[in-house]
């Protein structure tokens, strides 16, 4: 009797829990709202804003335990609805670097997530040996898939390692489900 007791006290704490925040949450801000109130709950949880434009605003702080991380918000344009967060982790210049960055974080959002929905981690290469040069150059022709993609009923989390001229870095995306569905409405509504 007492399991079952302590079993629905957990369901109703869960439930409530679910139910107070059905955003996916960044920094323990829902990922919700427009640009400029975002940037605002960004700025109270320690981040500096860099730049805005139109419908991004890129901020900078620290993050998971990397200092300097660049954090960029993405509103719905036509809603000016916050649905994505994407956080560059620092550059590195070796692929040690970014696979032991890749590793650690991944194991943290494990750790919180549980088992990744989706994981790809390969290079387009047949040859059995590759050095840390050769993986950063097969990363730079967008021969590399680097990612591990975790779901939660709020929203997706994707991990990778990314190139976007002229840094390598590992980066952290938030999908908020709930105002990527709004936008989705939307678009069917016009048809």
């Amino acid at each position: 009797m007492k399991k079952l007791f302590s079993l629905l006290i957990a369901l109703v704490i869960c439930a409530t829990t679910y139910a107070q925040s059905e955003h996916l949450t960044f920094k323990g801000v829902p990922i919700d709202g427009s640009l400029r109130e975002y940037i605002a709950s960004m700025k109270k949880a320690g981040f500096t804003l860099i730049n805005t434009e139109e419908d991004i605003a890129t901020l900078q702080g620290d993050f998971a335990g990397y200092k300097n991380c660049k954090i960029t918000v993405t509103t719905i344009k036509p809603m000016d609805l916050v649905n994505t967060i994407n956080v560059a982790f620092p550059e590195r210049d070796e692929w040690s670097e970014l696979e032991e960055d890749y590793n650690l974080l991944k194991s943290m959002l494990q750790h919180k997530y549980g088992t990744p929905a989706d994981c790809m981690e390969k290079f387009d290469m047949t040859s059995s040996y590759l050095d840390n040069s050769m993986k950063l150059t097969l990363l730079l022709m967008d021969k590399c898939t680097w990612y591990t993609t975790f779901y939660t009923p709020n929203g997706d989390i994707k991990l990778s390692i990314e190139y976007k001229a002229p840094e390598y870095f590992v980066q952290l995306s938030y999908y908020d489900r709930l105002n990527s569905n709004a936008v989705m409405q939307q678009a069917i509504d016009d048809l």
